[in-house]
C-alpha cells in the first residue's frame, strides 16, 4: 500500500511540499488540511493590494484547491482544522469548519507547516472596532472594504517591521494620511540604528508621522475613531488601526501533541526537518532553525526559507537524505521610493552574542552609485558590512532605490558559499553602464574591508566622531577634506578645513600627536587624505565612514518649507504631466514648463560640486521671484540645495521625491546670482586660522572674493584652480583669476593667424603648449597616454573638461587676467589668447587680492 501523507497547513510550505512530493511519488496519497479558505496565496503582496498597486484580487491566490486536486492529484480540504495530533495512534483529528463534522484521518507521515500569526498583546482596547491585523486574505478584504466603506482619513500603524513599512506605505498611497508607532528607536529591526536612520528620513519626507521609542499603552474607542495612547502620554487620533507587531509560531497544536518546542514556541527539528515525534516534520514560520552564520538556533519567519525546506522534506520523504544548512535570514522592503536589505548578523546581535567590535569583528560603510555615475539615472547606494578579523563575512546591510536587491543577494551568495571579503574584492560582475560600475559596489565593499584588515586604514562611524566632538577633548582634529564649495553647504563644527589637494604641502598645520579624522563626501578622498597622513608621520588616523552624504541622509531634519504664494501660483499650474514632459534631454540643458513660470533643470547623475553650479547658471538667466525646479539623484542633494540657498539670499520653497529622484523648488531671491554684478550673499566662509578648529557657524564671516594665481600649466592643477573657481562663483563670489608664466599656456588658442613677432619670442613661444587642449599632466604623463587616460576618465565620470570649465568660469564672471609682463617675457601676444580674458599687471591683481579673504597660488 502507499504511504499516505498528510500536510497540516496550506500556504507557503505546505503548498510546495505537496506540490514537490506529488512530482517525486505519483503513488503517495496526499491531503492537506487548511483551515482557511485559500491556500497557496501570496501574503507578501497583500499591502500592494491594499494600497492598490495590485489591482486584480485574484492574482494573490497562486493556487485553488480545484487546481491543486486537478493538476497534482492532492486533496486539499479547506475549512478544515486539524484540533489534534495523536502520534501514538498516527491519527489526526479533524474538524469541518462549515457543517462542524468531527472526523479522524491516520497518516504515515505527517508535515507540519502551520505558520505564524500576528501577535495581539493584551492591550486594553485592542479587540475594538476599526483595529485590524495583516496577514490572510479575509484579513486583506476587511481592510480594503472598511476603507472604501468608511473612508477614513487618519491612520496609525503599529509596528515598524516589514508589514508596518508597507502598510504605511500603501496606506498613504490609499490617501489617507499615516502615523507609524514604533516602540524600538528604529524601525527595520534586521538593519543597524545608522541604516535605518535613512529610512527614518525618507519616512518623514514622504509625509509618514514617525513616533519611535514610544510603546502602545491603551486603544480607546471614541466618535468613530481610535485614540491611541502611548506611554509616554502623547496621543494619536485614528480613524484606523493596523497592527504589526510582530509574529508568533502557531505551535500549540504541535505543544499538546508533546513534541519538543523551544523557548519562543518554536518547533525543533533535526537537520531533516524531523520532529522529536516518529514521522512528524514541519516546515516553515512555526519551526526552529539554524543561523547559517553563527551556528545558534533562531526563528526567521520567511517565506524564501520556508519554501526551501519544504522542497527537501518532500525529497527527504521520497527516499532522498538531505540535509537543510540553515538560514541567514536575506531580507528585503519597499519603503516608498527606497528599498531596504540585509543578510546575516548585525550589530545589535553581535553584541548580544558578546561580540565586540574591532576587538573581535569590523564594520565598512560606504556610499555608492548604483550604475555608472556618468549614465542617467544614478542613485544612491549605502551598503554596511560586518566581517570577522579573517575575513569571513558576518551580515551585510544596503539601503538604496536602484540595485539593493542584486547587491544584497551578491553577499547572501558569497556568504552561503562560506566565502570572504576577498571573494567580494575578487567577484566578476556584469559591467555596462546602465548596470553598474566596472567596479561594482560589491567589489568596492571588498576593496575597503581589504583595506581595514591590512591596517591600510581604520573606520569610525559619525556617532563615534560626534562623541569626540561632545567630549571637550583636545586630543584630536577632524578634518575636511572637501573642497571649499562642498564646505559651504555642509561642514562638521568643529572641523578644520585643508582640501585633499593641498593636504600635502599643509601638514605642518596639523599635530601628529593627534587623532586625525578626516572625512569627505562619500569617503574616497578622505581614504586618501589618511594614506597620505600615514605615510607622513601621523600614527593616529580614522576616517569617517560613509561620509557627509550619509551623515546628513541620516540626521533627521526637515527640508521642509511652507509653500509661500510665489510657489503656490507657478507650482498650481504645473501638472505633474508637464512636469515630466518638460524634465527630458541632457543634464546641461533647462527648459521651461508649460506655463513659462516654473523653469526645469534635470541634474541627474552629476557629481559634486556639478549640480550645485548648474543650479547656479540656470538662476542667473532668470528673474526674481521665479520658481527653479531641479531634480538629481543624489540623495544629499536636497539638504545641500537647502543650505545653498540660504548662503545665496534664495529661497527653498520645497522638495519631494519622484520616483528614484529628488526634486526641489528654489525661488530665485534679488540679484546675488548677476554673473556681472553677484551682489552680497548672506554669509561668506572664512579661511581657517592654523590649528584652530571651526564650526560653519562661526566660521563665516561678511562676503570677501577669492583670489588665484595660476602659475603652473600643469593639466592637472589647472583643472584644479577652475574647480575651485567655478564653485566660488556658483556660491555668489567674485573670483579672479591671474595668469602668469606657465599659466599663460592655458589662455592660448588652438589656432591663431599669422602672427608677426621677434626670432626669439616665436621661438620662445613654439615650445609651449598652445592653449588648454595641450597640457600635459604633472605626474604620470607617460608620454602623453596617462594625460589621454585621465581626460578618458573624467568624460566617463561625467566630469567637465578643462575647455567646459573655462567656459563656465567666463559665463559666471569669474574675471580672467594675463599678466603682462609675463606675456612680453613669454614672446606671447594679446591675438594669441582666447576672447574674454583682460590683460593687466601686477597692482590690478594685487587690488583685487587686498579685497578677498581667499588667496591660492597654483
Amino acid at each position: 500500500m502507499a504511504d499516505k501523507t498528510l500536510i497540516i497547513g496550506g500556504v507557503a510550505g505546505g503548498a510546495t511540499a505537496a506540490a514537490r512530493l506529488r512530482r517525486r511519488n505519483e503513488s503517495m496519497q496526499i491531503i492537506m488540511f487548511e483551515r482557511g479558505e485559500y491556500i497557496s496565496y501570496a501574503n507578501c503582496g497583500l499591502p500592494y493590494y491594499i494600497g492598490g498597486v495590485i489591482h486584480n484580487r485574484d492574482a494573490l491566490l497562486l493556487q485553488t484547491p480545484q487546481a491543486m486536486l486537478k493538476k497534482f492529484n492532492v486533496d486539499v480540504r479547506t475549512s478544515n482544522e486539524v484540533t489534534a495530533i495523536r502520534p501514538a495512534e498516527k491519527k489526526v483529528t479533524v474538524r469541518n469548519l462549515k457543517t462542524g463534522a468531527v472526523y479522524d484521518e491516520s497518516y504515515d507521515n505527517l508535515i507540519i507547516a502551520t505558520g505564524s500569526s500576528p501577535v495581539k498583546p493584551p492591550i486594553p482596547g485592542i479587540e475594538s472596532p476599526g483595529i485590524f491585523t495583516l496577514w490572510t486574505v479575509p484579513d486583506t478584504d476587511r481592510i480594503r472594504n472598511f476603507i472604501e466603506e468608511k473612508k477614513p482619513a487618519r491612520a496609525a500603524v503599529v509596528g515598524g517591521g516589514f508589514i508596518g513599512l508597507e502598510m504605511a506605505e500603501n496606506l498613504k498611497s490609499a490617501g489617507l494620511s499615516v502615523s507609524l508607532i514604533e516602540m524600538q528607536e528604529q524601525v527595520m529591526a534586521p538593519l543597524d540604528r545608522e541604516m535605518a536612520e535613512i529610512l527614518h528620513v525618507h519616512l518623514e519626507r514622504n509625509g509618514v508621522e514617525l513616533i519611535l521609542g514610544d510603546g502602545v499603552k491603551r486603544f480607546r474607542p471614541e466618535a468613530g475613531g481610535t485614540v491611541v495612547e502611548l506611554a509616554s502620554g502623547r496621543t494619536v487620533v485614528a480613524d484606523m488601526v493596523v497592527l504589526a507587531i510582530g509574529v508568533r509560531p502557531n505551535s500549540q497544536l504541535a505543544k499538546d501533541a508533546g513534541l519538543a518546542l523551544n523557548a519562543k514556541g518554536g518547533i525543533v527539528v533535526d537537520e531533516y526537518l524531523r520532529t522529536s515525534e516518529k514521522d512528524i516534520y514541519a516546515v516553515g514560520d512555526v519551526i526552529e532553525v539554524t543561523d547559517y552564520v553563527s551556528g545558534g538556533k533562531t526563528m526567521i519567519p520567511l517565506a524564501g526559507p520556508a519554501n526551501k525546506q519544504a522542497r527537501i522534506l518532500a525529497d527527504n520523504l521520497s527516499g532522498d537524505r538531505k540535509t537543510y544548512g540553515g538560514t541567514i535570514g536575506t531580507a528585503i522592503a519597499k519603503v516608498f521610493e527606497l528599498n531596504a536589505a540585509s543578510a546575516g548578523l548585525n550589530e545589535k546581535q553581535l553584541a548580544a552574542a558578546g561580540k565586540k567590535k574591532d576587538a573581535d569583528y569590523h564594520t565598512v560603510l560606504i556610499n555608492q552609485k548604483s550604475h555608472a555615475g556618468y549614465y542617467p539615472g544614478a542613485t544612491t547606494l549605502t551598503l554596511k558590512l560586518l566581517f570577522e578579523k579573517n575575513g569571513t563575512i558576518l551580515g551585510a546591510q544596503v539601503v538604496g532605490s536602484d540595485g539593493v536587491d542584486k547587491r544584497i543577494d551578491t553577499i547572501a551568495t558569497v556568504m552561503r558559499l562560506r566565502g570572504t571579503v576577498h571573494d567580494l574584492a575578487e567577484l566578476e560582475l556584469a559591467y555596462a553602464p546602465p548596470f553598474s560600475s566596472a567596479k561594482d559596489p560589491v567589489n568596492m565593499l571588498g576593496f575597503v574591508a581589504e583595506n581595514v584588515l591590512d591596517t591600510l586604514v581604520t573606520c569610525i562611524e559619525w556617532r563615534d566622531a560626534e562623541a569626540l566632538l561632545r567630549s571637550g577633548s583636545d586630543d584630536f582634529t577632524v578634518l575636511d577634506v572637501m573642497e571649499d564649495s562642498e564646505r559651504t553647504v555642509f561642514a562638521v563644527p568643529g572641523s578644520y578645513h585643508i582640501p585633499l589637494g593641498q593636504l600635502r604641502e599643509r601638514l605642518s598645520e596639523l599635530d601628529p600627536s593627534k587623532l586625525i579624522v578626516p572625512y569627505c563626501a562619500v569617503g574616497v578622498r578622505s581614504y586618501n587624505a589618511a594614506r597620505i597622513l600615514m605615510q607622513n608621520g601621523f600614527k593616529r588616523v580614522a576616517m569617517i565612514s560613509g561620509g557627509t552624504s550619509f551623515y546628513k541622509a541620516t540626521h533627521r531634519e526637515s527640508d521642509a518649507v511652507s509653500e509661500d504664494a510665489a510657489y503656490s501660483a507657478a507650482v498650481g499650474a504645473l501638472s505633474e504631466t508637464a512636469a515630466h514632459s518638460a524634465t527630458v534631454g541632457a543634464a546641461s540643458d533647462t527648459e521651461y514648463s508649460a506655463d513659462r513660470s516654473i523653469k526645469i533643470l534635470d541634474c541627474s547623475g552629476l557629481q559634486c560640486p556639478g549640480p550645485i553650479m548648474k543650479v547656479y547658471e540656470a538662476l542667473c538667466d532668470m528673474e526674481d521671484s521665479q520658481i527653479l525646479q531641479v531634480s538629481a539623484t543624489d540623495m544629499g542633494f536636497t539638504a545641500d540645495a537647502a543650505a545653498w540657498c540660504r548662503r545665496t539670499g534664495n529661497t527653498f520653497v520645497r522638495s519631494e521625491r519622484r520616483g528614484g529622484e529628488y526634486v526641489v523648488y528654489i525661488r530665485k531671491g534679488g540679484d546675488c546670482c548677476d554673473p556681472h554684478d553677484r551682489g552680497t550673499p548672506r554669509k561668506q566662509e572664512s579661511a581657517p586660522s592654523q590649528g584652530a578648529a571651526q564650526s560653519p557657524e562661526t566660521a563665516l564671516s561678511p562676503a570677501q572674493g577669492k583670489t588665484i594665481i595660476v602659475f603652473s600649466g600643469d593639466l592637472d592643477r589647472v583643472l584644479a584652480s577652475f574647480i575651485i573657481a567655478n564653485g566660488a562663483a556658483a556660491m555668489g563670489r567674485p573670483v579672479t583669476m591671474f595668469f602668469t608664466f606657465w599659466g599663460l599656456n592655458v589662455l592660448r588658442k588652438t589656432r591663431t593667424g599669422k602672427i608677426k613677432k621677434p626670432f626669439m619670442d616665436k621661438m620662445f613661444a613654439s615650445m609651449m603648449p598652445k592653449g588648454s587642449a595641450k597640457l600635459k599632466l604633472s605626474k604620470l604623463n607617460m608620454a602623453g597616454m596617462g594625460t589621454a587616460m585621465m581626460k578618458k576618465v573624467m568624460n566617463d565620470k561625467n566630469v567637465d573638461s578643462l575647455e567646459t570649465l573655462i567656459r563656465h568660469a567666463l559665463d559666471n564672471g569669474v574675471k580672467l587676467i594675463a599678466c603682462t609682463m609675463s606675456m612680453d617675457i613669454m614672446g606671447i601676444t594679446k591675438e594669441e589668447l582666447i576672447d574674454g580674458v583682460e590683460f593687466a599687471g601686477v597692482a590690478s591683481y594685487l587690488g583685487d587680492a587686498e579685497e578677498s579673504n581667499v588667496n591660492l597660488f597654483i
